[in-house]
């Protein structure tokens, strides 16, 4: 693992709303205009305290302290002295500063990653229109494959179409019907339904203009682990001299040994010597049937990636970000379900309820609580700007290919918002 001296580089600024702060006080601190801060954040007329909001503004100003230099701006900044140099024609290449001074700095990046975006083939076509400049794979899920090794068909075709028109890599997902562990084993073991199920994703890949196959089996038998390396094996043996690049779908394990359904087949160092890209779903902690907490705690990502980076080449990951939170009745009792809500919809339900947004500083996340109209306790965790770029600097941590979102059909306009401010999208020749 590398450890990032980025950590205090500011990319872009988050401003924490205060009590009495409204849009157009915002707008006025930093310079912004208010119509661009409501695009950026989705913003209702109404503010509530402890939300994050995105303030993009192309240069920002640094008053220099005592005992600083250009070299350690620039450091702090990510840019070069010659980046200071040039934005301040005052210093007149004297590189001569003074504590008290106001510097332009026009902040930098920390590089080129891939991103990738799950999405149903029901998303809103406006808000794939929105987001897909912001990606380098679009997975449309999913395929589901049957014991026989046919596939049910999804109607995929206008969002392979919007993909290609913006040079963005349309990728197929493959999945066991209902995630089925019996399904999944019966292909595993069977030869003759794996060749009808190859066969079928061949044509799919060939007809509909695919640039890869995201296989995504879950719930594997622990028995059929060596048969899923196997499986994959045969499907990259057959789809790489076609071209096609192979991804999979990994749950988020801590160590090689990690007990449970979910985990002990999916083999992190085999998977990452056969595929091109693995995507470690690190989210879901919080989950519909678990108790209150955050859907991806920084921590409990930060562990899954201490091991997978040494299993699996970082270039090969693809870590994975949530779009959405959840919203649980208290007190939480085993066999409670949680609601899904999308972080927009969380804001609003803050302001709704006129309660206060706080950040768990361990987890890297935003919660809050309300009672509802009966009096009854809710807890609200979700994803604003700050948990985003927390998540987002892992990739330069690790040295990781890149991220993939779970999933983008709702528009959360800040996450692209500091994305963009944090790093170039690459784009792929296909």
């Amino acid at each position: 693992m590398k450890f990032s001296k980025k950590k205090d580089v500011i990319f872009i600024i988050i401003h924490v709303v205060k009590p009495g702060d409204s849009i157009y006080k915002i707008s006025e601190m930093y310079g912004v205009p208010p119509a661009k801060l409501i695009t950026d954040n989705q913003l209702s007329n109404i503010l509530i305290p402890g939300q994050a909001i995105v303030v993009d503004t192309p240069i920002q100003y640094h008053v220099v302290k005592p005992g600083e230099s250009l070299y350690t701006i620039a450091q702090k900044y990510n840019i070069t002295v010659e980046d200071i140099v040039q934005a301040n024609p005052n210093l007149n290449n004297t590189y001569v500063i003074y504590p008290g001074q106001t510097l332009i700095i026009k902040p930098g990046k920390l590089g080129t990653i891939e991103v990738n975006g799950y999405a149903y083939p029901n998303i809103d076509m406006d808000v794939l229109d929105k987001t897909l400049e912001y990606l380098t794979y679009l997975s449309i899920f999913s395929y589901e494959a049957n014991i026989d090794g046919t596939l049910d068909l999804i109607d995929d075709e206008a969002l392979i179409e919007a993909a290609e028109n913006q040079g963005v890599a349309p990728i197929m997902v493959v999945t066991n019907k209902n995630f089925s562990s019996y399904v999944a084993s019966e292909l595993l073991n069977n030869y003759e339904a794996q060749t009808n199920l190859l066969n079928n994703i061949v044509y799919v890949l060939d007809t509909k203009g695919y640039y890869g196959l995201n296989i995504d089996f879950e719930y594997i038998y622990p028995k059929d682990r060596e048969a899923y390396n196997e499986f994959l094996k045969r499907t990259t043996e057959l789809l790489e001299p076609m071209g096609y690049k192979v991804f999979t779908s990994l749950a988020p394990k801590t160590s090689g040994d990690q007990k449970g359904i979910l985990y002990e087949a999916h083999d992190y160092k085999a998977q990452g010597e056969i595929v091109d890209r693995i995507i470690p779903m690190t989210y879901e902690w919080g989950y519909t049937y678990g108790p209150p907490m955050a859907v991806a705690p920084l921590s409990e990502v930060k562990k899954v990636l201490d091991y997978a980076t040494t299993v699996i080449p970082p270039e090969k990951i693809l870590m994975g970000i949530p779009n959405y939170g959840y919203d649980w009745e208290l007190p939480w009792e085993r066999g409670d379900s949680a609601s899904a809500i999308s972080n927009l919809t969380a804001v609003d339900r803050a302001i709704s309820e006129g309660t206060n947004i706080k950040f768990d500083e361990k987890a890297k996340s935003p919660y809050y609580n309300y009672y509802d109209t009966e009096g009854t306790q809710h807890v609200v965790w979700f994803e604003d700007a700050r948990s985003i770029m927390e998540k987002l600097l892992l990739v330069d941590m690790y040295d990781l290919a890149g991220i993939s979102y779970w999933t983008i059909n709702s528009f959360f306009p800040q996450n692209w918002v500091v994305l963009d401010s944090m790093y170039d999208i690459e784009k792929i020749d296909f």
